[in-house]
Formats: structure tokens, sequence, C-alpha cells
């Protein structure tokens, strides 16, 4: 049987995803800064947490809950109660952050519908950038590997955000980590920014659903149709 889906309610993303995101794998979102991959994270966040499940949230570069107000709307005291957020200052924070979600999700005791790292490669780009390369592809190589094993275990969704680099060569934004962060995922967004607050998300890589874009508009209530 084809996995289920957890709609976003934007939909023109929907259509483009096949109704959503896939909750037995992973979902890579990449973009530049300011395109708008913590806000589709913290949509969608907040969509599960009001429909009774609990969202798993890891935080790196310091997530807005005004963002998640502005989605979640006089609902947000209520997305807040099944919301676990943790904040990681470190890689091996980090680490920890991953392996404690995923045992969480796989423990039981709480209905999980979503597991976010927002985002996977800003240690990564740290340590790359320093004398701790390998300890960074390390810890970046065992989270994903966690993220893809509880999600196609518990069943549910796994969405890490990633940086970009610019290829020299002909000028494209591309997602840091190479090809086996692109393998990791069997679904793959790119945010793009336009004009004002006009977005569009662009399907990269999809087991199942054809390559394609979707307009989106990033506005004071968070994720939107254009």
């Amino acid at each position: 049987m084809p996995p289920e889906r957890v709609a976003f309610g934007v939909p023109a993303l929907d259509a483009l995803l096949g109704g959503g995101l896939e909750t037995d794998s992973v979902t890579e979102v990449y973009g530049e800064g300011g395109s708008g991959k913590s806000v589709l994270c913290l949509h969608i966040t907040s969509r599960v947490a009001l429909a009774g499940k609990w969202v798993l949230y890891v935080d790196t570069e310091g997530v807005s809950l005004e963002r998640l107000e502005a989605s979640a709307g006089p609902r947000l005291a209520e997305a807040l109660q099944h919301l676990l957020l943790a904040r990681a200052r470190s890689l091996a924070e980090q680490d920890q952050a991953v392996a404690t979600a995923a045992a969480l999700a796989r423990d039981g005791r709480r209905p999980v519908g979503l597991l976010v790292v927002d985002s996977l490669a800003f240690f990564y780009r740290l340590a790359a950038a320093g004398e701790d390369a390998d300890e960074g592809r390390e810890s970046l190589l065992g989270e994903l590997a966690e993220l893809v094993n509880v999600a196609a275990e518990v069943q549910v969704p796994a969405v890490f955000t990633n940086q970009v680099w610019r290829n020299l060569r002909d000028g494209t934004l591309e997602p840091l980590g190479g090809s086996f962060v692109n393998h990791a995922a069997k679904t793959i967004l790119r945010m793009d920014r336009l004009e004002d607050d006009r977005r569009r998300v662009v399907l990269v890589k999809h087991r199942s659903r054809p390559v394609g874009s979707a307009p989106v508009r990033i506005t004071a209530k968070g994720l939107e149709p254009a």
C-alpha cells in the first residue's frame, strides 16, 4: 500500500506532493537564508500538533515561536501542548537530541506525528570549516541513519532543513552534504525566493511524483497559498 500523507493545507503544495508529506520516509528542505524553510517546518508542525499528535522539533539556529504563533493563531497554547522542542547548541547536543527524539517516537507512549531537525547542517558546516570535519561527517551520517530508520519503523514523517553552497561552475545553489544526504531523503524540496512575500517550492526528487513546483507566500500568518 502507498504511504499515508500529512497535508500542509496549501492546495498547490499538497497537489505537488500527492497529498502531503509521506509518513514513512525523510524529506529534505533546502534553500538560501530567508527562503522560508523554517516557516514551512513550523507550518506543518502547527497542523500536526493541532491534530492532537506530538511533534519532536530539534532546533539548531534559534527557531521563532512567533512564526509558530502565526500558523497556529489563537490555538497557539493548544499547539504547544503537543510540541517537544530541543535547542541544540553544539554538534554533540544535536546528536543527543536526534537520538532522544527517535527514542520517544519508538517508545509509543505519545502519538508522534512528526520529527523535525532545523537545520541538520548548521553545526556540520561549522565542523567542516575547521579541524572537526570527520567528526561532523560522522554525526551527519549517524543522524540521517537514525531519521531514516525511525521514519520507516514508526511510520512517522521526518523533515530536515539544509543549508546551501554555490556551485561556481554553473552558479546553482546546492544542498550541503553531497550525495549521501540526498540519497537518504526520499523527497527533496527546494525553496526559491521570488519577489516580496512570494516563494516557489520546487520538488527536486520524489519516489512516486514527477518533478514540478508550487507557488506559496510567506506572510504574517505563515505559509499561505499564492
